[in-house]
C-alpha cells in the first residue's frame, strides 16, 4: 500500500491490525531510547559514592541526553511532518546506537557525556514522530487508550534501565553497562525500518490566502503537495493560547518526575538505607507500576471525553505525594529496614506512579489540538520543553539536596505541581479546539 492512502481503501480488519502493529513498534522504538536516556541517571550512585563525583556532577552528566534532545526535538518534528514518521524513527535510533557505542568506548567523563549528548539529540527522534504515528492511526475514542500504552515506554525504558544497568557498571564497568542501550536501539532501527507504516493524512481545507507550493526538481510533485499542506494549515499556536498552557503545565509536571527517577535510586540507597538490590528493584517496580498507571490514566480520558479533567487530578497528586514523600524522607534517614523504610519504599512506588501519569495526557492533548499538519513540530515543542526543565533536574536538584537534603528538597519539588494546577485550561476550552 502507498503510505499516503485513504484508510477506505482497505478493510477495517487491516486498518486496526496495522494500528496496533504500529504501537507495538513505535512503544519498542521509544522504550530503547528511554533506556539509552535512562541508563545516566543509575551511574549516580557508582560516580557519587566510588568514582568520588558531587551529586551535582553526576546530575549533570546523567542529564547529558536530555540536553541533547532539547537541542534536535522540533527538528525532528518538523521533519516528521515533512516526509513522515517511518524514516525519521528507524534513522533517529540507528544514530543512536552509534552514539551508545561511542560512549561504550569513550575515556573518560567529557568524552562520555559527548556520546551521551549526541545520543540524546538522535533518540529525540522517537519522542518527535513515535506519538505522532500512534495518533495517526487510532481514531480519537481510542487515542487515550494507545497514547497511554506508547506513554508506558518511558517507565518500561527507566525499568530496564533500574533493573540492569547498576549491576553490570558496577561488576563490568560503565562501557558494559552501555552496550544494554546499544543493542536495543540497533534493534528497533532495523524493525521499525521494516515494520512501520506512515499513517494516512488527510489534506486540510486549504486557506484562501496560502499561496500554492510549485513543484520543483528537488521536491517533486508530492513534496510540493505535503508543503502546500503544511502552509495551508492554520497554526494552533496564534489561534489560541490551549497549547503554550498544555506546554507550561508539562514543564512544572515534569520536574517531581525527573527528580524521583534520576535521585529516587540514590535517595533510597543513602536517604533510606536500603541496599543497592531493594533499591533497584524498588525503583524497577515503580516504574512497571507507573506505566500501567498511563494506560488507566489514557483508558480515564477517553471515558471522561477529556485529557485536561485527568490532568488537573494528576497535579494536585502529584504536589500531595511530594509533600508525603518529604515528611517521610525526613522520619527514615538512613533507616535501613522496619515499618519506617517500609513506608518510604510504598511511598515511592507511589510518588513515582503519579508523576509519570500526566505524560500520555498532555501528549495526546497537544497533538489532537494541533492537528495533523502542525502535530510534528506541536509535539517537538512539548518535548522540547519538558527536556529543557528535565536537564536542569539533575544538576539544580543535586545541588539543591546538597544544599539541604532530601526531604527539604522534596518540598521545593512539590511546588512546581501545585503551580501547574491554574494553568491546565479548562475542559470548555478544550472542545472548543477539537
Amino acid at each position: 500500500m502507498s503510505e499516503q492512502q485513504l484508510p477506505g481503501q482497505k478493510p477495517a480488519a487491516w486498518r486496526a491490525g496495522r494500528a496496533w502493529t504500529v504501537l507495538a513498534l513505535g512503544l519498542g522504538a521509544q522504550i530503547s531510547g528511554t533506556v539509552f536516556v535512562s541508563a545516566p541517571a543509575f551511574l549516580i550512585p557508582l560516580l557519587h559514592t566510588e568514582r568520588g563525583l558531587t551529586l551535582a556532577q553526576a546530575g549533570l552528566l546523567a542529564s547529558a541526553p536530555t540536553v541533547g534532545m532539547v537541542l534536535t526535538l522540533i527538528a525532528w518534528g518538523a521533519l516528521a511532518d515533512r516526509i513522515g514518521e517511518k524514516w525519521v524513527i528507524s534513522g533517529g535510533l540507528a544514530l543512536t546506537a552509534l552514539a551508545a557505542l561511542g560512549a561504550v568506548q569513550a575515556q573518560g567523563y567529557p568524552a562520555l557525556g559527548f556520546f551521551l549528548l549526541l545520543g540524546g539529540a538522535a533518540s529525540a527522534s522517537t519522542n518527535a514522530a513515535s506519538g505522532r504515528v500512534v495518533v495517526g492511526w487510532f481514531p480519537k475514542d481510542r487515542r487515550g487508550l494507545a497514547m497511554g500504552i506508547r506513554q508506558m515506554a518511558q517507565p518500561l525504558g527507566v525499568t530496564i534501565a533500574a533493573l540492569v544497568v547498576p549491576g553490570l557498571a558496577a561488576t563490568a564497568g560503565v562501557g558494559a553497562a552501555l552496550l544494554v542501550p546499544f543493542v536495543l536501539t540497533a534493534s528497533f532501527a532495523v524493525a521499525c525500518a521494516i515494520g512501520v507504516v506512515n499513517p494516512p493524512r488527510p489534506a486540510p481545507a486549504a486557506s484562501p490566502a496560502a499561496a500554492p507550493v510549485p513543484a520543483s526538481p528537488a521536491t517533486g510533485a508530492a513534496g510540493a503537495s505535503a508543503a502546500a499542506r503544511i502552509r495551508a494549515a492554520a497554526n494552533p499556536y496564534r489561534s489560541s493560547g490551549f497549547l503554550w498552557r498544555i506546554h507550561a503545565v508539562s514543564v512544572l509536571l515534569v520536574v517531581p518526575q525527573f527528580t524521583l527517577s534520576t535521585f529516587g535510586l540514590v535517595w533510597l540507597i543513602t536517604g533510606v538505607g536500603l541496599d543497592a538490590l531493594t533499591a533497584g528493584v524498588l525503583v524497577g517496580v515503580s516504574q512497571f507500576v507507573g506505566a500501567l498507571g498511563r494506560i488507566a490514566v489514557g483508558v480515564l480520558s477517553d471515558r471522561m471525553g477529556s485529557r485536561v479533567r485527568p490532568l488537573a487530578r494528576v497535579a494536585v497528586a502529584a504536589a500531595a505525594a511530594m509533600l508525603l514523600l518529604a515528611v517521610v524522607g525526613a522520619s527514615a534517614p538512613g533507616a535501613g529496614g522496619g515499618p519506617v523504610a517500609m513506608a518510604a519504599g510504598i511511598l515511592f512506588v507511589l510518588a513515582t506512579t503519579i508523576t509519570v501519569a500526566d505524560n500520555g495526557l498532555a501528549f495526546t492533548s497537544v497533538a489532537e489540538v494541533a492537528g495533523s499538519a502542525w502535530a510534528g513540530r506541536a509535539l517537538g515543542a512539548q518535548n522540547t520543553a519538558q527536556f529543557l526543565a528535565a536537564s536542569a533536574v539533575g544538576p539544580g536538584i543535586g545541588a539543591l539536596v546538597g544544599l539541604v537534603g532530601f526531604p527539604w528538597a522534596f518540598a521545593v519539588v512539590a511546588l512546581f505541581p501545585a503551580l501547574a494546577v491554574p494553568l491546565i485550561p479548562r475542559p470548555a476550552a478544550e472542545h472548543d479546539r477539537l
